[in-house]
């Protein structure tokens, strides 16, 4: 049976994510929609209700499990072709079936790194290449990406949140108005489905033909240098990271103005998609804040459009500044908050690595290569489960049959003398998580800027072996993500120097989430080491004995004296940790 949608024009609300879906109906090119926001805020129901509103020829809705292997997705060999007629053949997978339609992926963050980079390849190029298991095989595959996430579910790596075209946060926040319109809404569809989808049966078919004209006027659209340049411009402000916000914004621009109707991009349809394509590309440092209220509740909407409720919510800017003050006048303010001994009480401080020299940690180094010694048997079901054949693998192969290899050596022959498996990477990936105590009392003697330096320290080696890293603040009673997880980045002094303390310490808070965090990283890539990193005064008061964290933990005591007030050693004993003294 066919699956019966919810209509995309009944949905009520969530305005800018109807429109960034529209914009990348009208133009592919764009690069795909990537929706962030909390359960219940209709991601999946618009999602699919997306296919029937585009073009009979972009129909075809593809969904992409997240147990899905690379095999799946790309294509891979015909076995069946191979063992009865002895041919090697190409078996399409999910990127072929998606050819001028739609991917949708639901809980994008939990999708394996590998699947994503695939992914974001051929939906930039809209070929698939394919050369593997003795195949060497391409063909077209362009589609709309559609990435769904729950950010209390981990952070989508920030090199593959930068491919996703556009962007959208959506907030749970309803009025009760909202609420009951919503509910009344979904009980007229469950009670009668297709009565209610013939209700909006026009005005689905009013904007399917708005997206088509739209993208009959499309190549014919034009814009001013003078808007190129302001586009530019912004993007310059935001801090971007290269020239692909630019791209896409003047991609996107392009759309909108097709979409209601222009020959021209007019300034409207610039500021209109901005947070779109702003919104995950914003870097830390910007001398841009987020446009005004007036801009991003723009909603482009012809006499035709089925929807003109605005959003209310959007993201704010980070929370981190670039530094206003030097470190001696940092210091100066910390010695004046410590005579009143008021930490919890005094505002955000900046403390940057001024004057500071690097620091080594005399840090034990653990292992974490991992060997598999499981034995693979094949059994036969037609010879009373005879064994077949199988190996034991050994270091460097994994438990994955190679089909091809095995056919090749065996010549055709089925059942196989035995089976050859795929080479193993080396090592195991592991991800270093940093947990940054930023409270008020951390400003005493530079101690954040020292433990600014450490992490410098970390990050370094972290970059050395191409591995994984994420920094957090707790803090101004408050927990700050500083850095998602990536590729530990060789630079990272200025994201470091931005970074404020006071307040509290809310660490059982930290540690809480750097839990759960965990377990969801685990989900997505599994056989994740984890490597811990807490630097802190020690100046807290709550036990966190049951707190602690996967892998192997280090606590580093940032106090700088010679008689300790703070409780590194005790919380480290908590942790079940090693303890390090921060050098000075």
């Amino acid at each position: 049976m066919s699956r019966v949608n919810f209509p995309f024009t009944a949905v009520s609300g969530q305005s800018l994510f109807k429109t960034a879906l529209i914009l990348a109906a009208i133009n592919p090119g764009i690069g795909g929609v990537l929706v962030n926001g909390p359960r219940g805020t209709a991601k999946s129901t618009l999602a699919r209700g997306f296919a029937d509103i585009l073009p009979n020829e972009l129909q075809n809705f593809v969904t992409l499990p997240l147990s899905a292997t690379e095999e799946m997705l790309v294509g891979s060999l015909d076995l069946q072709l191979v063992l009865s007629e002895q041919k090697v053949n190409f078996k399409p997978g999910i990127l072929a079936k998606a050819h001028q339609g739609i991917v949708y992926v639901d809980e994008v963050n939990l999708l394996a790194d590998s699947l994503v980079d695939l992914l974001l390849d051929v939906s930039a190029s809209g070929i698939n290449y394919i050369e593997r298991d003795g195949i060497s095989h391409q063909h077209d595959s362009r589609f709309i990406l559609l990435g769904t996430m729950n950010p209390e579910e981990g952070e989508l790596r920030a090199q593959l949140l930068d491919r996703f075209g556009l962007s959208v946060e959506l907030s749970a926040q309803y009025s009760i108005n909202e609420r009951v319109e919503i509910v009344c809404l979904r009980e007229a569809f469950d009670q009668d489905p297709n009565a209610f989808i013939a209700t909006y049966a026009d005005q689905q078919q009013q904007l399917q033909q708005d997206i088509t004209n739209a993208q009959a006027l499309l190549g014919q659209v034009s814009c001013p240098l003078a808007l190129r340049q302001f586009i530019a411009q912004r993007c310059h402000d935001a801090n971007v990271d290269g020239l692909r916000a630019d791209i896409v914004w003047f991609k996107t621009a392009l759309a909108h103005a097709a979409w209601q109707g222009h020959a021209e991009v007019t300034k409207a349809d610039i500021l209109a998609v901005e947070e779109l394509v702003l919104n995950h590309r914003r870097n830390a440092g910007s001398s841009q804040s987020p446009p005004p209220a007036e801009h991003n509740q723009h909603q482009p909407a012809s006499s035709t459009s089925p929807f003109s409720r605005p959003e209310s919510t959007y993201p704010q800017a980070s929370k981190f500044s670039p530094p206003s003050t030097s470190a001696e006048q940092a210091g100066s303010n910390t010695q004046q908050q410590s005579d009143s001994s008021e930490w919890g009480c005094m505002p955000a401080v900046s403390q940057p690595m001024t004057n500071i020299l690097a620091v080594e940690l005399p840090i034990k180094q653990q292992d974490a290569k991992k060997k598999l010694t499981d034995k693979l048997v094949l059994v036969s079901k037609n010879n009373n489960g005879a064994v077949l054949g199988g190996q034991k693998t050994s270091q460097n192969t994994t438990a994955s049959p190679d089909w091809f290899a095995t056919l090749v050596a065996s010549l055709g022959c089925w059942p196989p003398a035995g089976l050859r498996f795929k080479k193993a990477k080396t090592g195991q990936p592991i991800l270093h998580i940093i947990l940054l105590d930023t409270s008020g009392s951390t400003l005493k003697k530079l101690q954040l800027s020292r433990a600014k330096a450490a992490i410098m320290h970390i990050a370094e080696q972290a970059y050395k072996q191409r591995e994984l890293l994420c920094i957090f603040g707790f803090g101004n009673d408050a927990i700050e993500a500083v850095m998602p997880k990536q590729k530990a980045p060789k630079y990272i002094q200025h994201l470091l120097d931005g970074i404020t303390a006071g307040g509290g310490t809310p660490i059982r808070e930290m540690l809480t989430q750097v839990r759960a965090y965990q377990a969801n990283s685990q989900k997505q890539q599994g056989g994740l080491a984890f490597r811990n990193y807490v630097l802190t005064d020690g100046r807290i008061s709550q036990d966190v004995d049951d707190l602690k964290l996967t892998g192997h933990t280090v606590l580093i005591d940032t106090e700088d004296s010679a008689i300790k007030r703070g409780r590194g050693v005790e919380i480290a004993q908590q942790l079940d940790c090693e303890y390090v003294v921060l050098p000075t």
